[in-house]
């Protein structure tokens, strides 16, 4: 049985969402937390250290202070920036590599990466294969390291993939087909199963888990909406051309490649039983049908 890590835990974009999580998760266990931080005035930071999270100062381009920000931690959690464009995903690649290499400067006991799901291989999605090549440098790198790797958010639901209400009747529309099952995960539970690895309550098998709470068809999602508003529900699949851009393209046509391998939903639990699945998130965040559009 393995003990549990009683030290420090840097955690590096804890001002974001799903960093924000690791923290909340790591607090809620009463740990001690840095936070890596361009700006230690910022509201969000600020936020943090009301919190007795302590900050540091660091820039990626410069390695001295990443390294002396990980001195004598017992654990480091760290994701890299969004890419939308081949830019940023060499911006991202570079600030990978650079919390790695000062991860092994400090002689950092394990680190978390909060990766992407299937980057175990590349995908020809530019903004997962960084995420990929951030793996790689990490395996290399001789670290003790754990790949968490998400699905979908949940949260979507309540913003870009979000159900409408017409006439009467919950619709869900996504370019995915009817029949293809979404996985999907709560950021809530990001963070719960990162830092249940990082205090060692928890280890994940063969040194990475992927990350999914839930899968669903689309009409089992909107199934789940209609039975929480107690109305009729309907999936429409749309094409993946009402898609804004090639990047989001190519990350549909992941999802739904993804689904011909189904997940082992106790992997998940086996780290954090609490792990929601759609209904019981639809339940906790309090989620309540929309305006019915025909009547607006």
């Amino acid at each position: 049985m393995s003990t549990q890590t009683t030290g420090t835990i840097a955690v590096f974009g804890a001002t974001g969402q799903q960093g924000g999580a690791v923290v909340d998760a790591l607090l809620d266990q009463k740990a001690r937390v840095r936070a890596l931080v361009r700006d230690p005035e910022s509201g969000r930071a600020q936020a943090l250290a009301a919190r007795g999270v302590e900050l540091a100062a660091v820039r990626a381009d410069d390695p001295a202070s990443l390294a002396a920000a990980l001195a004598t931690v017992a654990g480091f959690y760290f994701m890299t920036p969004e890419s939308n464009s081949l830019e940023e995903v060499q911006a991202e690649i570079r600030i990978g590599t650079a919390l790695v290499d000062a991860a092994v400067q400090a002689d950092v006991p394990h680190v978390v990466f909060n990766s992407v799901f299937g980057a175990e291989r590349e995908s020809g999605v530019p903004h997962h294969d960084s995420k990929h090549w951030i793996e790689e440098h990490l395996r290399k790198s001789g670290l003790r390291a754990t790949m968490v790797r998400p699905t979908a958010f949940m949260e979507n639901f309540t913003t870009v993939m979000a159900p409408s209400l017409e006439q009467g009747e919950i619709v869900l529309r996504l370019p995915l087909p009817e029949d293809v099952a979404l996985k999907m995960i709560s950021i809530r539970d990001i963070g719960r199963v990162a830092a249940a690895l990082l205090l060692a309550t928890a280890q994940a098998p063969g040194g990475a888990v992927e990350l999914v709470g839930d899968e669903l068809t689309g009409p089992e999602i909107a199934a789940a909406f209609g039975e929480r508003a107690g109305l009729p529900a309907r999936y429409e699949a749309l094409p993946l051309s009402v898609l804004p851009s090639e990047l989001d393209r190519a990350m549909f046509r992941q999802f739904a490649e993804a689904a011909e391998d189904p997940s082992d939903l106790a992997v998940v639990r086996s780290i954090e039983p609490a792990a929601l699945d759609l209904p019981e998130w639809i339940r906790a965040t309090g989620w309540t049908a929309p305006t019915d559009a025909a009547g607006a």
